[in-house]
């Protein structure tokens, strides 16, 4: 609207300036170019009066918006402008305050957002290092700083020197781990249990690597304890399970013996009392078993041969081709989770004919061995218990097939896992890793 006005008031008072100036010439008797001359300047400096004040207004106010955008860029956000103007100029201070606001409204956020995960950062058990592309750390956690730096700041010092400085185990363990690693070191005179992790990333077009170091061992120590619990919970109801009959079964032998006409039913006492002391037996022998799993002896086999070696012992039916390419495992240890996985499968009621074996090369080099049949399967309760040692839901069984092949196959380096098929029965998959 001002703007409007100046221009509306050049256009009226121009003319009337230099209609005027030429009146005035004419008047004292100069020739006509003396006269336009006249009122050509007369509306110049007319012009220059009415627009230099408002071109003095446009200037202060687009420095004000150049010191702003500089601002802008040095991350100041809290210049706002306070102009009162209805033209295109107001128009633009306004946006640039609405720019300002929303600039400073997210740098609030992100600042909150920095303040709650550095919070969480220095609030985890896990040591967290962030290293810069020059090897200096950029980060590092409350548990860094206690496990690396006896408490200090770690920011700005190089890592070699930050693990130069740590136990040699530890700093070896975490200088080479590539993917997640398992340890142990001696801090403090104890034997301390950790999982080491590095990862590079892409930070602001320059590489950067995270260290994570998480200490296990209370973990490990409560999984032991738990072990330990359920181990003698097990002990305990096997012994009472063959120790109570047997305590029955000889205070009647006492009676029997008091009584001669009863005689006849010693051998039939006698026999109840050996079963149950050969289950009992058995009992221990599949604990001692299972404790004394001896450490894989790993050499190149062939899986024809491997499988033609079972079929003799437990029949079953070969799926699909086998992998020309040999495994590197244990064929004592991978021949008994063979025979384990497909006695159970024989077992479970299905057709005979659908005990079926088969072996494919894995994504990652390794290989995929299955047995399936056409069985009961299991249901969700006997299917999340079933690798537990000595939990069965067989009258006859001991509890100890699947959790052995499930041992040995992770002291491969490899996963055992089971699942119901669709269409009824059941499928045991171990995966083992590459060579």
């Amino acid at each position: 609207m001002k703007a409007t006005g100046t221009l509306l008031a050049l256009a009226l008072v121009g003319p009337i300036a230099a209609a005027a100036a030429a009146t005035t010439v004419a008047a004292l008797g100069l020739g006509p170019l003396a006269t336009g001359g006249a009122g050509l300047a007369a509306a110049l400096l007319v012009t220059l009066a009415v627009m230099l004040p408002a071109l003095s207004g446009a200037r202060r106010i687009l420095a004000a918006l150049e010191d702003g955008v500089r601002s802008f860029r040095a991350g100041d956000y809290s210049l706002r402008l306070a102009v009162d103007r209805k033209d295109e100029l107001g128009a633009l201070v306004d946006i640039y305050n609405q720019i300002g606001d929303t600039l400073r409204d997210e740098r609030r956020d992100i600042f909150q957002r920095e303040l709650l995960l550095d919070t969480l950062l220095h609030g985890v058990p896990v040591a967290t290092l962030l290293v810069g592309h020059s090897g200096r750390v950029l980060f590092s956690n409350r548990a860094a700083r206690q496990l690396l730096g006896h408490g200090r700041r770690l920011e700005g010092h190089k890592i070699a020197d930050v693990l130069a400085a740590a136990p040699a185990e530890l700093a070896e363990a975490v200088s080479s781990a590539e993917s997640d690693a398992l340890f142990s070191v001696r801090l403090d005179g104890e034997e301390e249990t950790f999982k080491a992790g590095r990862r590079t990333f892409q930070l602001g077009g320059q590489q950067h690597t995270l260290y994570l170091v998480e200490r296990l061992t209370p973990e490990l120590r409560r999984h032991e304890v738990e072990a330990w619990k359920n181990a003698v919970r097990i002990v305990n109801h096997e012994l009472n399970n063959s120790l109570a009959p047997i305590r029955s079964l000889v205070n009647s032998a006492r009676s029997v013996l008091d009584k001669p006409e009863h005689r006849h039913r010693l051998e039939e006492i006698f026999a109840t009392v050996a079963e149950r002391v050969s289950h009992l037996a058995a009992f221990l022998d599949g604990y001692a078993a299972f404790a004394r799993l001896p450490a894989p002896r790993k050499r190149d086999v062939l899986w024809a041969d491997l499988l033609e070696r079972v079929r003799h012992l437990c029949p079953f039916a070969v799926d699909g081709p086998l992998p020309s390419a040999p495994a590197c495992i244990d064929p004592s240890l991978m021949e008994q989770v063979l025979i384990n996985l497909v006695k159970n499968a024989r077992e479970s009621g299905g057709p005979l004919d659908e005990v079926k074996v088969s072996v494919r090369a894995g994504a990652d080099g390794g290989f995929v061995l299955a047995v399936v049949d056409r069985g009961r399967g299991m249901d969700e309760e006997v299917l999340r218990r079933a690798l537990v040692p000595f939990y069965t839901s067989k009258p006859q069984g001991t509890g100890l097939g699947l959790p052995l092949s499930s041992e040995i196959v992770e002291a491969h380096g490899g996963r055992l896992h089971l699942e119901n098929r669709a269409g009824g029965g059941l499928a045991v998959t171990c995966r083992l890793p590459p060579r």
